[in-house]
């Protein structure tokens, strides 16, 4: 089984994959490069390229949504690639601000995801299987939503797994592949927890104090959601990720019993997502009220973003995006203080319930009362800045940390 040629392998994978190098001993960004997948974010530990890809695109004789390449310390350490999934096939509205509209009725989308999932299914293991052998069924992943089963086949020290997901009601998730170290595989994909004390010595390291008087946690993975609202499962995963604990969009989706096209229910994948935390050995906690910045600054002084829900409308993110670009150019900051003070006062902005979202809090301004804010919409939208009244006005009152 293991003795076929790269060549051989990558012509059922439809792409360059491999290389007489094993993938483990492989750059990133030379990988991504074969696989012309486009970098997603870079920070000092931690690699990430993802591709939203076009209809046409096939690999493992199906049609890859996502295609997501990861990387720690300029070593490949994973490839994930979605295919028909729940959110996905429904994201036509658009991204970033645009991607709150849902309308197939669910019963009806159910129908239409399972019919894609088998059929990228069978497409999927026929073509490995032509190449490989018949694969080994096994279990993989944590605990709870995020454990699975899986089809494995093992090819010169690589795992390809192809996983069939479901929610508590058996309705059909994602289908999705991955291609991991036989080791990780070997271990069920249960990693080891990065002692507590590493993690808070790296998120000490990542607070930024700027001579504005901004104090922002820099070095925070991005990770795009794409034209769906997976806004929730998006920014628990750059969270995860920043505290040094691996974690996938799409598998937290599951765990959040995701909508179709997206939404997310918070307390559901929060409260599956924690028990995860804390079986690592980490805190997570949360707490209801406004928004105060004597609450947020105690976390993001330690290095530590805090998960925030609000209503994104357009009115927010209009001022949100015009205070971004007019930052950038600000030289006397008391006048600042003053101009963002008197336009708050007069913006009466309004919860609309139709346009919830997750977003990280990652830094704040004590003397000019601002908080900045990071979306998992890709790097444009990685940090911009509204006052704590105008926040207050959209915010749903509930925040999140997790803690060590």
């Amino acid at each position: 089984m293991t003795r076929s040629p790269p060549s051989d392998v990558n012509t059922a994978i439809g792409a360059e994959l491999f290389s007489e190098e094993t993938l483990w001993a492989s750059k990133p960004e030379s990988v991504a490069e074969r696989l012309q997948i486009r970098p997603e974010s870079k920070t000092k530990e931690q690699a990430s390229f993802r591709t939203y890809t076009r209809g046409d695109e096939k690999m493992f004789g199906a049609h890859p949504y996502s295609i997501a390449l990861y990387g720690e310390k300029d070593q490949v350490t994973s490839l994930s690639l979605v295919f028909a999934n729940k959110g996905d096939l429904f994201s036509s509205r658009g991204s970033s601000e645009n991607h709150f509209d849902k309308d197939t009725p669910p019963a009806e989308a159910a129908k239409i995801v399972r019919t894609a999932m088998d059929k990228d299914l069978a497409a999927i293991s026929t073509a490995l299987t032509a190449k490989l052998g018949e694969p080994v069924k096994e279990r993989f992943g944590e605990r709870g939503a995020a454990r699975m089963n899986m089809q494995r086949w093992d090819w010169r020290g690589h795992a390809i797994l192809l996983a069939d997901a479901e929610d508590d009601d058996k309705n059909g998730e994602y289908v999705g592949v991955q291609v991991v170290p036989t080791a990780v595989a070997d271990a069920g994909g249960k990693t080891k927890p990065v002692p507590d004390a590493i993690v808070r010595a790296r998120s000490k390291e990542n607070i930024e104090k700027r001579p504005s008087g901004d104090v922002v946690i820099t070095d925070i993975p991005m990770v795009d959601q794409g034209p769906k609202g997976y806004c929730v499962p998006a920014t628990m995963v750059r969270a995860m990720r920043f505290m040094s604990m691996p974690a996938d969009m799409y598998v937290l989706a599951n765990a959040g019993n995701s909508g179709y096209g997206g939404g997310t229910s918070v307390e559901t994948l929060l409260e599956n997502t924690g028990r995860l935390i804390r079986s690592k050995g980490r805190s997570f906690d949360s707490w209801s009220g406004e928004m105060k910045l004597s609450n947020l600054s105690k976390h993001i002084d330690k290095g530590v973003p805090v998960i925030w829900a609000l209503y994104s409308t357009k009115e927010f993110n209009d001022t949100a995006n015009r205070r971004k670009d007019e930052r950038a150019s600000v030289a006397d900051w008391a006048q600042w203080k003053t101009k963002v003070t008197t336009e708050a006062a007069s913006n009466k902005l309004e919860k609309d319930k139709e346009k919830g979202h997750v977003v990280l809090i990652i830094g704040y301004n004590k003397e000019t009362n601002e908080i900045a804010f990071s979306d998992s919409w890709g790097e444009r939208f990685k940090e911009r800045w509204i006052t704590v009244p105008e926040a207050d006005l959209i915010s749903q009152g509930r925040f999140y940390v997790i803690g060590f």
